[in-house]
């Protein structure tokens, strides 16, 4: 089991780094206290390997209960376990600046000086610094910036695991789907509607899929479609997106917009993305059995 100790400087991102870990697939905690380190991993361990990366932000916040960190992890180190500490820093002058941005007092400024607490915190923290696996200046980090960083550390295996691309149909005529990040009109492809005896089936048919993918048309979007996500799916990933959603409507989301992302769902889990496919309207109305 991995641990990664999460800690560093007061308003230097501890609160957005937890969220990407939690991103990049670790079970998080905020703010456990030292002393129960050894518990939690009894817990964990009864997760029968459904929990095997952990991520635990514990900090200055803990008061007297920080100070049993160090004890706490050498007793985590010697189970066996690999247990890492990243460390998140800024500058005197950045951290200022954010405490005044957010009026946010400083745990350890009694009497309300930003400064002084920060001068106390940052001896506190000497020697876990020193013990730090990683060190990560966030000063001229911007948020996405960070979680790139963080990817780049701590990210296993292929990258494209931690997206996963939803494709879905959906009518028009019942609204675009409010959590849409692509949206494709395919009301210009050839409509199987106006033919009676098709008119029932849907896209999930074999004869509605051929009678529209019997078109140049049809062929030539479908692959358009394929090379334009095929191109953004990267930068997405680069950008640190952990879903995409991937919207394709006809008039009615029964027809050609069901058997468009049919068609565009197989070619994407062909190349190894985590991909799934929904139909938000393919079942209104009634419909025939192939």
């Amino acid at each position: 089991m991995k641990f990664v100790i999460i800690t560093g400087m007061s308003g230097a991102g501890k609160s957005q780094a937890v969220k990407c870990m939690e991103d990049l697939g670790f079970y998080c905690v905020d703010n456990l206290p030292p002393i129960l380190i050894s518990k939690f991993v009894e817990l964990c361990r009864q997760s029968q390997g459904d929990i095997d990366k952990v991520a635990l932000v514990i900090d200055i916040r803990g008061g007297m209960f920080f100070d049993d960190l160090f004890a706490s992890l050498d007793s985590l180190k010697s189970t066996g376990h690999q247990c890492e500490i990243m460390f998140l820093d800024a500058s005197d002058e950045s951290l200022i600046k954010r405490f005044k941005e957010t009026r946010r007092k400083h745990p350890l400024s009694t009497d309300g000086g930003i400064g002084d607490g920060i001068n106390k915190e940052r001896q506190r923290l000497k020697e876990l610094k020193e013990m730090a696996t990683n060190i990560i200046d966030t000063t001229r980090l911007t948020p996405g910036q960070l979680k790139e960083e963080l990817r780049n550390i701590y990210l296993e295996g292929n990258e494209t695991d931690n997206l996963i691309i939803y494709v879905t149909s959906f009518g028009f005529k019942h609204g675009i789907p409010l959590d849409s990040d692509l949206v494709f009109d395919v009301r210009f492809l050839p409509n199987p509607y106006y033919i009676e005896e098709l008119r029932d089936f849907t896209g999930k048919d074999k004869k509605i899929r051929e009678f529209v993918m019997n078109s140049p048309i049809s062929i030539e979007f479908s692959n358009k479609l394929y090379e334009l996500t095929s191109f953004l799916i990267p930068h997405y990933i680069k950008e640190g997106k952990n879903q995409l959603v991937i919207s394709i409507g006809c008039t009615g989301g029964k027809h050609r917009s069901v058997t468009i992302a049919h068609v565009l769902y197989y070619r994407l889990k062909e190349e190894g993305y985590r991909t799934i496919l929904t139909h938000r309207d393919e079942s209104l109305g009634e419909r025939k059995k192939d």
